[in-house]
């Protein structure tokens, strides 16, 4: 006969303080001659940074990995980018972010992007997906100096959709601040926490999507490509809604998918023609994202 050992309340205690504590940190600085270098770089378990060779005529690129396959309860990772005057860089991850289950604590994410005077900066996460019960606490804080140019997105799915599993327990509090020359011009945030199911099923909300996503675009030329990614969504022809709005210098794009892999695709192919229309950048993208 075996019995039932509950832990005492100072072991309760002491385990909810060992939590991940993951942190990457990375600038990049253009030379004299206009090539853009690494200048600094942090990381700490379980975030770790790569630096994958870019294709001809591409920028330079980052991968951010999480060597733990995952976030849990208590679970804090933060990413911070900077691209100095005039440098440009792509920052990627090497694979979708699962957030898993928790018994009650939050995981937190965390990212800083900072794009410098007359500076391109991309962050292309790939998709987070919320397991059922899982909560998750990210805010995403932007600054763009004078003349620089940044393109930065998120895409979430609503459970772990090939195991029948939807999202309809726990949190997803997703935050955005944007600020130009220090000066906040954008906030908002998705809160969902209570009738999780309901909302997202209600025609006025999510009207049943299992996924959504979203870029914005910040630069001088912000308001005159509003018509560029308008153009881009009206040449694709499927089932994901997808639309696009300026507002105070911000250009902002949206998706809603019934199908969380045709999400994807589409918004992979909305970022790719969009940089190169922009930026004239090429419409590839890194590979380890479309892996």
């Amino acid at each position: 006969m075996y019995a039932a050992i509950s832990p005492s309340n100072n072991e309760t205690e002491h385990a909810k303080k060992i939590i991940v504590d993951g942190k990457a940190r990375l600038s990049f600085a253009a030379d004299n001659d206009g090539t853009t270098r690494l200048e600094d770089l942090y990381q700490r378990d379980p975030q770790r940074i790569l630096f994958p060779n870019s294709a001809k005529h591409d920028i330079t690129q980052a991968v951010v990995v999480t060597t733990s396959g995952g976030l849990v309860g208590g679970d804090q990772i933060s990413v911070a980018i900077k691209t100095g005057e005039n440098a440009q860089a792509l920052v990627t991850a090497q694979a979708a972010e699962k957030i898993y289950r928790s018994n009650g604590e939050d995981a937190v994410i965390d990212v800083s992007l900072k794009a410098g005077t007359g500076s391109w900066l991309e962050y292309l996460p790939q998709e987070t997906i919320l397991f059922e019960g899982a909560r998750l606490r990210r805010n995403t804080h932007i600054n763009v100096e004078s003349g620089g140019r940044l393109l930065a997105g998120e895409i979430i799915v609503f459970g772990r959709l090939g195991h029948g599993e939807r999202f309809s327990r726990g949190l997803a509090h997703d935050g955005w601040e944007v600020a130009i020359n220090d000066r906040l011009v954008w906030a908002e945030a998705l809160h969902l926490e209570k009738n999780i199911a309901a909302v997202i099923d209600n025609p006025a909300c999510f009207d049943g999507a299992v996924a959504a996503a979203t870029a914005i675009y910040i630069g001088p030329d912000a308001e005159q490509h509003l018509t560029t990614a308008l153009e881009i969504f009206d040449g694709q022809k499927n089932e994901v809604l997808s639309g696009a709005t300026f507002v105070n210098g911000i250009l902002v794009m949206r998706w809603l998918g019934q199908d969380a892999f045709q999400l994807r695709n589409d918004f992979g192919a909305n970022w790719g023609a969009f940089r190169n229309k922009v930026a004239g950048l090429p419409s590839q993208l890194p590979r380890l994202w479309k892996m």
